[in-house]
């Protein structure tokens, strides 16, 4: 959530902000009904202050001797009744123009940091670097993941279709054991890197899905109960993120890093038609995500690490990637800045994402009130909040099948999951 302060006081650099982004923003209603809420202010707090005003020269010319029912205590009376009834139509009235600006911002998505690109779409993405070049398989003849999946009989579409409905799989036997593997290999490394695992609630309130930024913008991307206000969540960004929802932290905690292994749910809203085959796309999918909460002077530095932290999976399991650094026209809502990790798909001869990560300064943090102090300072400072995927795990079986794919049909276990699996060979 943007700072309204910084709207009203910085309304142009702001509004430039957004407009680099996708999407159309405009922040002239914002200001609008600012000035209206704060001239509305300004007159309730004169108001306010008058009614102070009189109610104390009531009380001292009573206690002076003066008889209650003088005229003169009764016109004040009369006055402070009056001012009275015009606070009870005012205070109403501020309240609701606040909750019209609050609605209108949190619709706002995070301002692009000065190192994110400027740029219309994905197209403006700018390569950081790669790796693994000499890992890519020179085998022609590989089969697209789902191809080979179904060869090996460990992934089955149609039986997952059946019991629910397209943009389902269902994982057999070894396939489902090496999704288990990677898992377990994935939470291994992350807690190696000092993170603390947890495992969050999969249903989630409307305060948890706002406070990160999915809605109320993006409510159709999501599955929602019909008879509870409860979400399936899209990531564990989401519940671990709200752990320290209206708290205040104290500054020697900081920073807190986070890892949790969750099945997403998210409806794929407008991707109708793309990726319907296969692991890259689906309503269902499993992921271990990265969380962080770190005071501000440092978050970007944190995100470099976040995303070392991911590319440190990849480099284990030696699959080939790239690093991009997102445009603003790229841009998910809540970041200021993001990187996507992509891994080498060979069948389709492109790299995907498979891992996306992000720094949200103290947006998030506004939205779900998550503060820190400094022992012997005063007031409190907003956090920092940082999420990333360390990795979808359907995709990094997609990447696996096809980049480990040998001429005879059969997928190479990556060496370094060979302990978890318990096997070689697929």
């Amino acid at each position: 959530m943007l700072d309204i302060k910084q709207i009203r006081e910085n309304p142009q650099l702001v509004q430039e902000r957004l407009s680099s982004r996708s999407g159309k923003y405009d922040i002239e209603p914002i200001l609008q009904l600012d000035r209206q809420q704060r001239e509305l202010e300004g007159t309730r707090s004169q108001l306010q202050a008058r009614s102070n005003e009189i109610g104390k020269i009531v009380g001292q010319k009573i206690k002076s001797g003066m008889n209650p029912q003088d005229p003169e205590i009764q016109a004040l009376r009369d006055e402070g009744n009056s001012v009275k009834a015009t606070l009870s139509e005012l205070e109403p009235q501020e309240k609701d123009l606040k909750a019209q600006i609050t609605q209108l911002v949190l619709a706002l998505p995070n301002l692009p940091s000065d190192s994110t690109p400027f740029g219309r779409n994905e197209e403006d993405n700018v390569e950081v670097r790669r790796w693994g070049d000499e890992y890519i398989p020179q085998n022609p003849n590989i089969l697209p993941h789902w191809e080979i999946g179904e060869k090996l009989g460990i992934l089955n579409v149609e039986r997952a279709v059946k019991v629910a409905q397209s943009r389902f799989v269902t994982l057999i036997g070894a396939g489902a054991a090496l999704e288990r593997a990677l898992i377990q290999f994935m939470l291994s490394l992350h807690i190696q890197a000092g993170y603390v695992e947890v495992s969050p609630p999969l249903l989630v309130n409307t305060e948890s899905l706002t406070a990160t930024g999915q809605l109320p913008k993006f409510a159709e991307e999501s599955f929602k109960c019909a008879d509870d206000d409860l979400w399936l969540i899209p990531t564990a960004e989401v519940p671990v993120t709200n752990l320290y929802r209206g708290e205040i932290l104290a500054a020697e905690n900081l920073p807190i890093y986070h890892c949790a292994f969750t099945p997403c749910f998210r409806r794929e809203a407008g991707s109708y038609g793309r990726d319907m085959r296969g692991l890259i796309r689906l309503h269902q999918f499993n992921k271990v995500e990265m969380v962080k909460f770190v005071e501000p002077s440092t978050s970007f530095d944190e995100l470099e690490k976040l995303v070392g932290n991911a590319e440190a999976i990849l480099q284990a399991l030696r699959l080939p990637y790239r690093v991009v650094n997102l445009s603003t026209g790229d841009l998910g809502f809540a970041s200021t800045k993001t990187y996507d990790l992509e891994v080498w798909l060979p069948s389709s001869g492109k790299y995907r994402e498979i891992s996306s990560c992000s720094n949200t300064i103290d947006f998030q943090a506004r939205r779900a009130d998550i503060r820190f102090k400094e022992a012997g300072k005063k007031g409190t400072q907003f956090v920092h909040t940082l999420n990333g995927s360390g990795l979808a795990v359907g995709r990094t079986m997609a990447a696996i099948l096809e980049n480990y794919q040998q001429p005879d049909g059969t997928v190479r276990i990556p060496e370094a999951l060979q302990a978890y699996l318990g096997r070689e060979v697929l």
